[in-house]
């Protein structure tokens, strides 16, 4: 279908009336809703008249809480952003420290992002923003990205299901509070 001259005037009539483009598309036959978006957009048609739909709009109810209550209510979580951003924006937030015991690697073993290899360890080591930081570099384990030690950090075994744990250990109450049965006398 081509967009010959009479279409087009009438595209822009209907369009000027406030009739969507599904409406139009029906109204021209032979044409998807979205030819007559696209064109719209290129004949650089904006301005609708309203619609009586869109006249008649409800006004909505407004909520109990005003956007003042709002801001003082608690935060819905206790970390806000990036952590390794946050001392940039909150100074007297205290500085990183890792939670778990890190290996100590030799200078002449660290990495930085410009000298690891292909068979170097990607575990990150410090914060980023720090001079120190620095890459792991020891061999990996082939499969994945981390030697020895960090994929055991980062790799934990899956937990089994409840469901299958049930079926395997089959709870009985005495036994589970740790008394045993009385024997049949």
């Amino acid at each position: 279908m081509a967009w010959n001259d009479e279409r087009v005037e009438l595209l822009k009539k209907l369009w000027s009336e406030g009739l969507s483009a599904s409406q139009i598309a029906g109204r021209l036959g032979g044409v998807t809703r979205n030819a007559v978006i696209g064109k719209v957009h290129r004949l650089g048609l904006s301005g609708r008249a309203t619609t009586s739909r869109m006249k008649s709009h409800r006004p909505r109810a407004r909520a109990a809480t005003t956007a003042r209550a709002r801001m003082q209510q608690k935060p819905r979580f206790a970390q806000q952003g990036n952590p390794a951003l946050r001392a940039l924006y909150q100074p007297e937030a205290e500085p990183f420290t890792p939670s778990v015991e890190e290996l100590v690697i030799p200078l002449k073993e660290r990495r930085t992002i410009q000298t690891l290899t292909e068979c170097s360890c990607r575990w990150p080591i410090g914060d980023p923003q720090d001079a120190e930081f620095h890459f792991c570099g020891k061999t990996k384990v082939t499969g994945l990205p981390y030697c020895e030690f960090h994929a055991r950090r980062a790799f934990q075994p899956p937990q089994p299901r409840r469901r299958e744990r049930e079926i395997q250990e089959p709870r009985i109450p005495a036994l589970a509070s740790g008394k045993e049965e009385p024997a049949d006398a």
